[in-house]
């Protein structure tokens, strides 16, 4: 990336009908402050805050000093990072628009995808200064706008979900930063040629495990272990052995145990999640949660004193508790952790000595277990991460590293720790100024400018002090460590007393003293260094302890014994058959020899930097701290790095941009220039009065010097810009104006035309109109002349005829009334006589009901008198319980009733049948239930009492296979109504198997065939599968050959799928015979049979220890050397309705099962 401020010219589609605008932009136009410090007049530190203070106040958080980006810190959510903004800035030109560190990384990313350059990404700053945020911005930016795909979107989601796993364990909260990165980062994150993302690499530094020990006052210990107590289920923090009360854990600080903000619970199930994306299996993720068990439970192991004979102190352990829950989480014998805390043995050659350790030196190895196995474990989470992301393809990947890492640091207190972060830092200054001076050379040069000598102070002389070989103060420190006799942090001093005090950047209470100064701010154990970044004081209390880094052998030994699954991995050195006496190499070699590597690694990619500054200490918004801003100016070496890109040439441009910005400056420029662009900028620069001295003619650019002319050639331009405007202004509106009297005109004139034509046509509809009434009305006259002679004629005919109806209706007429007269006399004699007979017979009907009446009231009279009569008489032998003895009687009447109905009624004697007849009455039924369960158990026994001694064994297999399987296994409904065999291949029978049933000495009680999955393909290979009453044989199924035969007592568990296939695991006991080549991964048509009663008789055979069947969808099979993970998937295979097996890498295996129809 060239320095300086180059600005482009670019064009935007848009407008109406597809129509292209070109666009003109700058990061000169609307700017608040200064964009880039490079164009900052005047330049002094107070107008560099100052112009910080104002872009921050307007939410203005980057800035540029030439290609490095400047990043405050808000303390807040700012709308600038949505997916937009990634859109705007994806594939424009670092200078085209307002400064981000979306532009720095789509500039690195473009470079590396198209001109094929290695890039790296340099993130510094003190802790809060929101470096682990930036680094997070970057990595997202990148794979928002990278490709797309199933993989490619696979690969971005492991590389974005690692930083969560990596921020619980590395990450911690201090009194800067709730949030701050305890270690140093560098990702490789690696691309095909196409720019998609293939995988990526992590190397950390220099994690600060003193932390585990100890944290000052108002800081927490690592995310990891409170995340664990507040997030985990009450379930797991059983397993693990764990309270959720953080006061009873020593290594956990209670002042800042809770940090606002901060969800522990929430951030754990993140990171649970994040470990499953990124390719952890449920066991490494328990095994790690129980060394950070195991790390808490060690801080609470305390030591008491023991006198001995010899009359020297002995450690004891006070409360062994935890030494045993700790033991136990980790599989150790507790005498031989309990025996490492009391003595230590050291190795001389052939010798070997034992020697008591007191109880400061038992806290003091307690405390180094502790560090070694969290930082370890640290070590190993990357590493294994690195497995899951690392890139497969094997050819040649283009490499874009992202480095967060410690900043500057100038503490109250420094030690060991802030001595190797600043000597890291000085290398990084030194990489910064060579690649940033390289860069401005190359660039002149291939301009063909001059090149002028730059003056800058070059921090290789610090560098040199710290890391010479022969006399720099590591070399000092280690060659104490290493030196035999009484070694301590004063004797190291006395060495940089002797050797460094003429040094011109190292200052000590004794140097000064030798040049007759005195200066009291220096304590007497300490010593000064004028680092890049100003005077560090550090105290070297600590210095010797820190650098040795020693953990005794016997601690180291008795974790290699642990049975642990990491534990081996972690203290490779605790191996008694790979005793090394040789020393173990100082953390301040190791640290060197990893910035050495890291340093050569950036040398051979393309830097870009990022620089981040914390605005205040309150970590609150709105708030601007100079004293501390310009604190971190100053050791991050901005005012250096603005005048080494000053020093030249403070602006340049491409000569195209040039003249399109500028043109209209010039007369002869504008509005267009048909030459070429150089001759172009030369005229303008001339009509413009430019002093030549205040700038050069490159090949492709224009090289400005001073940025008070770039800011003059602004301002006339903005004034042009302006007059421009107003003329456009003019044209635009007299343009408008005309139109609009053109179109009033147009409109007119086609008003007028229609009008006419309507005016025209309503007329002829009129006269039509009036033609057409004249018409009817004639017509309508001549019809009606004509109808009314018509109707004349019909009505004399009619006139005839009804005369004649008239007089022959007059005749009937008559006629019938003469007829009606006579009937109706005839009718008036019948009807009074109906009359009269009808009144007689109602009047004798009303008699005859009368007389009934009166006889039915004498019949009812007698009988109520009777009835009297009899209830007078028998009262006297009528009793008071009388209503008892009924009630009695009519209820044994109906309970005799009910049982005598059972005889009939009493259902089958099958035990399946659930009939029952109906319960007649409410009271009887506690009785109806009582005999329903007795009758049940009745047939049941009878049923039982039928079966044979092989029969009832069938049913008891049935039972065991019904408790292990029922509700658990999706194979098992289908198994129910198949009887157990045991014999498929009758052994005893077939000829073709007599070989094998002679090698074979006990009964045989199941032979099956069965398929052995080879792990390098998932296929599979037929075998004989024989059990007998102690062990099982695995044999060939066309020779019947022999393969394996193994002891029951050697198989500890079976494991199998929840689902419908028939694939099972045979995990043998670690370290027997048997398991050498590993456990068998086995499938069968009869799984249920087999499982059931290799679970029966291998309970028989271990004498009662029982074989753990273990359903689960994913579980681990060890071959050989290697587990490899089984996982079963729903979704059947391409061909076939069965289960396939398929090797999708090392590590795993995938079964595809049908789902159930």
């Amino acid at each position: 990336m060239a320095s300086g401020l180059r600005g482009q010219h670019f064009q935007f589609r848009g407008g109406i009908a597809d129509s292209k605008m070109e666009v003109k932009t700058s990061l000169l136009d609307n700017m608040i402050g200064v964009g880039d410090m490079v164009l900052l007049e005047p330049l002094n530190e107070d107008s560099f805050i100052e112009n910080l203070r104002k872009r921050f106040d307007h939410n203005e958080i980057y800035t540029y000093i030439g290609s490095v980006v400047i990043s405050m810190n808000p303390y807040r959510s700012l709308p600038i990072f949505t997916p937009e903004k990634v859109e705007e800035y994806r594939n424009r030109n670092f200078y085209e628009l307002s400064p981000h560190i979306y532009a720095l990384a789509d500039e690195a990313y473009r470079s590396l995808r198209d001109q094929d350059k290695d890039q790296c990404i340099l993130i510094t700053g003190e802790s809060g200064a929101g470096k682990t945020e930036a680094s997070k911005l970057v990595m997202s930016y990148v794979a928002a706008v990278c490709g797309k795909g199933q993989e490619v979107n696979k690969v971005k989601e492991q590389l974005l979900q690692s930083n969560p796993v990596l921020e619980a364990f590395g990450n911690a909260k201090t009194v800067r930063n709730d949030n701050s990165s305890r270690f140093g980062k560098y990702m490789d994150i690696e691309f095909d040629f196409k720019g998609d993302p293939l995988g990526g690499v992590i190397s950390n530094y220099l994690l600060e495990k003193s932390r585990v020990c100890k944290q000052p006052r108002g800081e927490r210990n690592f995310h990891i272990f409170y995340q664990l107590l507040s997030g985990a289920s009450d379930d797991t923090l059983t397993k693990l052995k764990l309270d959720r009360d953080f006061s009873k854990y020593n290594y956990l600080s209670l002042d800042s145990a809770t940090v606002n903000g901060l969800d522990d619970a929430a951030s754990f199930r993140t990171v649970r999640n994040a470990m499953q994306i990124v390719g952890f299996m449920e066991d490494e993720v328990q095994s790690v949660l129980e060394l950070v068990a195991a790390v808490l439970k060690l801080g609470n192991i305390e030591f008491k004193p023991e006198s001995r004979v010899n009359g020297f102190d002995e450690s004891r352990v006070k409360d062994k508790n935890d030494l045993k829950e700790m033991c136990e989480l980790l599989g150790i014998e507790q005498s031989v952790l309990e025996r490492a805390f009391s003595y230590r043995t050291v190795e001389a050659k052939m010798e070997k000595v034992s020697t008591t350790l007191n109880v400061a030196q038992a806290y003091y190895a307690r405390d180094a277990l502790a560090k070694n196995l969290y930082s370890r474990l640290f070590s190993w989470l990357v590493t294994r991460i690195n497995e899951s992301i690392k890139a497969q393809a094997k050819t040649r990947h283009k490499v874009m590293g992202v480095l967060d890492i410690y900043g500057f640091e100038i503490f109250e207190d420094n030690s060991f720790e802030q001595f190797i972060i600043n000597y890291c830092n000085e290398k990084l200054q030194q990489i910064f100024i060579e690649l940033t001076l390289r860069e401005e050379q190359e660039e002149y040069v291939r301009e063909g400018i001059e090149w002028t000598n730059i003056e800058y102070f070059n921090n290789a002389v610090i560098c040199d002090l710290i890391e010479n070989n022969q006399n720099g103060i590591l070399a000092m420190l280690d060659e104490e460590c290493l030196r035999p006799g009484t070694v301590t942090d004063d004797t190291f001093l006395d060495k940089l007393n002797t050797i460094c005090a003429e040094h011109q950047h190292f200052e000590s209470r004794l140097s000064k003293n030798s040049k007759f100064l005195t200066d009291h701010s220096l304590p007497h154990s300490c010593f000064r260094i004028q680092h890049y970044a100003g005077k560090v004081l550090y105290r070297v209390e600590g210095f010797v302890d820190k650098n040795n880094d020693l953990l005794y052998r016997d601690l180291s030994q008795a974790m290699y014994k642990a049975t642990h699954s990491l534990m081996r991995q972690l203290f490779p050195e605790g191996n008694p058959a790979k005793v090394n006496l040789k020393r173990p190499p100082t953390a301040g070699f190791q640290f060197k020899a990893s910035v050495g590597g890291l340093m050569r690694n950036l040398q051979t990619k393309n830097p870009n930097y990022i620089r981040c500054i914390k605005p205040n200490d309150k970590k609150a918004a709105h708030i601007f701290t100079d004293s501390l801003v310009c604190h971190q100016v100053r050791y991050l070496g901005l005012m250096e790095n603005v005048r080494v890109r000053r020093a030249g040439y403070a602006f340049r441009q491409p000569y195209e941009p040039c003249l399109e910005r500028y043109k209209m400056l010039c007369k002869q420029t504008w509005p267009h220039w048909r030459g070429p662009a150089r001759d172009g900028v030369e005229v303008l620069l001339t009509d413009c009065s430019v002093s030549a001295e205040e700038f050069a003619y490159g090949r492709s650019k224009i090289f400005i010097r001073n940025p008070r002319t770039l800011f003059t050639l602004e301002e006339r331009r903005r004034a042009c810009l302006e007059d421009l405007a107003t003329l456009i202004q003019k044209i635009y509106r007299g343009w408008k104006c005309r139109t609009h009297f053109l179109l009033l005109k147009k409109s007119q004139v086609v008003v007028a035309a229609w009008y006419r034509r309507y005016a025209q046509q309503k007329k002829y509809e009129k006269i039509k109109s009036a033609t057409l009434v004249m018409q009817s009305f004639t017509r309508g006259w001549k019809a009606r002349k004509i109808l009314r002679q018509l109707k004349y004629e019909k009505r004399c005919k009619e006139a005839v005829t009804t005369i004649a109806a008239y007089w022959h209706g007059t005749q009937a007429r008559m006629e019938l009334r003469r007829l009606k007269t006579e009937a109706r006399n005839k009718r008036a004699v019948s009807v009074i006589w109906a009359y009269w007979q009808g009144t007689k017979a109602r009047r004798e009907l009303r008699r005859l009901k009368e007389e009934a009446r009166r006889k039915h009231a004498v019949a009812v009279i007698w009988a109520y008198w009777r009835g009297l009569q009899v209830r007078q008489e028998y009262r006297k032998f009528f009793r008071a319980n009388a209503g008892k003895k009924i009630y009695n009687f009519i209820i044994q009447r109906i309970m005799q009733k009910y049982f005598l109905g059972l005889k009939t009624t009493m259902p089958s004697m099958s035990p399946i049948d659930n009939t029952w007849l109906a319960q007649p009455y409410s009271f009887l039924e506690g009785a109806h239930t009582e005999l329903r369960r007795i009758f049940h158990l009745w047939r049941c026994k009878k049923y039982r009492g039928q079966f044979t001694k092989e029969k009832k064994a069938v049913y008891e297999e049935k039972l065991e296979a019904s408790e292990i399987f029922k509700d658990k296994k999706a194979l098992y409904p289908s198994s129910v109504s198949q009887p157990f065999k045991g014999d498929y291949l009758e052994i005893q029978k077939n000829p073709k198997y007599q070989k094998l049933n002679s090698a074979v000495e006990e009964k045989v009680l199941l032979a099956d065939v069965v398929n052995k999955i080879n792990r390098a393909n998932g296929k599979g290979s037929p075998r004989l599968f024989l059990l007998t009453k102690s062990n099982f044989v695995l044999a060939d199924q066309k020779t019947g050959q022999v393969k394996a035969s193994v002891p029951l007592p050697d198989l500890t568990s079976v494991s199998v799928s929840t689902q419908s296939d028939g694939f099972f695991a045979l995990k043998l006991k670690e370290g027997s015979a048997s398991a050498a080549k590993g456990d068998f991964l086995l499938s069968s048509e009869h799984l249920i049979e087999i499982i059931t009663k290799l679970h029966r008789t291998g309970t028989t055979a271990a004498d009662g220890d029982q074989i753990n069947i273990n359903i689960s969808d994913e579980f681990l099979v060890q071959f050989k050397q290697d587990k490899v993970c089984v996982k079963f998937i729903q979704g059947g295979p391409k061909n076939g309705t069965s289960a396939a097996c398929k090797r999708k890498n090392n590590r795993l295996l995938e079964v595809s099962v049908p789902s159930s129809p």
